[in-house]
């Protein structure tokens, strides 16, 4: 699975035997290192594990560690539809999003965030520290993103960007990020 996957959804002969390359043990279920050796993130590097794991986990319906056909089937259509999304906002087809990008997209997705906020982001996402954010990371910034938003207005019942919460409750709701 790569950058260069369709558009479209292709048909289910087409996903049995990519998952059949995937699942390298033929043991009928893709573990997360199998998933992470079939999927590129454009920069001939690995993509990133904890990408991986939140993906398995927000797949893994029975809870086994791994992923069956009709599961992996799902993953496939969660992960074209993000490609979609990155290279819309990848303005400069250069394969990764910058600031200015990843500002536009968050933008689009409804965040109103500062520029130390930004930075924040960057910081953390930049694996490389080359001022971008690969195909990989940018799933995990808006899963995360995403799950913190979520667990933060089950707290703001008024819906005035406010929450009074305790020290344990705060731990809770971010540590909770990837056990989706």
């Amino acid at each position: 699975m790569s950058a260069s996957s369709s558009h479209q959804m292709p048909d289910e002969n087409w996903l049995r035997n990519v998952f059949a390359r995937v699942d390298t043990d033929h043991s009928g279920q893709i573990s997360a290192t199998e998933l992470q050796g079939a999927l590129s993130n454009g920069t001939w590097k690995p993509f990133n594990p904890e990408t991986v794991r939140l993906m398995i986990g927000m797949f893994d319906q029975d809870r086994s560690g791994t992923v069956n056909f009709q599961e992996f089937c799902q993953l496939w259509r969660y992960v074209t539809d993000w490609l979609n999304c990155f290279r819309s906002f990848d303005r400069d087809n250069s394969g990764n999003i910058d600031r200015t990008e990843l500002k536009q997209a968050l933008t689009t997705f409804g965040y109103r965030l500062s520029d130390q906020f930004y930075a924040i982001l960057m910081k953390r996402y930049d694996r490389d520290g080359k001022g971008h954010v690969t195909f990989d990371d940018f799933i995990q910034l808006c899963v995360q993103l995403q799950t913190l938003t979520s667990a933060f207005r089950q707290h703001d019942t008024d819906l005035d960007g406010w929450i009074q919460i305790s020290y344990e409750q705060f731990l809770t709701m971010v540590m909770n990020i990837g056990t989706i």
